[in-house]
């Protein structure tokens, strides 16, 4: 459902010259950077990386999105995560909307990969949650070998 606002429907309200700033304070601490930065929540997913021994597992919260609509690309040495959702609500619909609070439009995230061994990175996306495992390189020792004495 949606919200309803209840309003005095009395001619008389009695004046607060502090109602303003009470307001102001509530949207501050409840967004405090949306003025600034305008209020997108998704605008960067949410993201888990931790170090399992011989891997990393990136775990990104991405509720609501199909599997279709989220692209993974590596490029050198940098992993590229888009996630696109699309609104169901189209033009011919839009006087049909009451409200809506649910973010659409595209996000991205890029990584360092450095350390990882792209060419055996694996995801899976599974109840909303994208986990890439993404194998660290091995440290390649140099190769001994005999010196000759001139």
């Amino acid at each position: 459902m949606f919200e309803l606002t209840r309003r005095n429907n009395h001619g008389v309200s009695a004046y607060n010259p502090f109602r303003e700033m009470e307001e102001f304070e509530r949207n501050f601490f409840a967004n405090p950077f949306g003025s600034f930065f305008g209020r997108n929540d998704l605008a960067e997913f949410k993201t888990d990386v931790t170090d399992e021994g011989d891997h990393y597992l990136l775990e990104a919260d991405l509720p609501g999105f199909e599997k279709k609509d989220i692209q993974l690309e590596v490029n050198g040495d940098t992993l590229t995560v888009e996630a696109e959702r699309h609104s169901k609500y189209e033009e011919k619909d839009h006087d049909k909307v009451v409200r809506i609070e649910r973010s659409y439009g595209s996000y991205s995230r890029q990584f360092d990969i450095s350390g990882v061994d792209a060419e055996k990175i694996s995801a899976k996306y599974e109840n909303g949650v994208l986990r890439l495992t993404l194998p660290k390189k091995e440290k390649k020792l140099p190769e001994g070998r005999k010196l000759e004495i001139e």
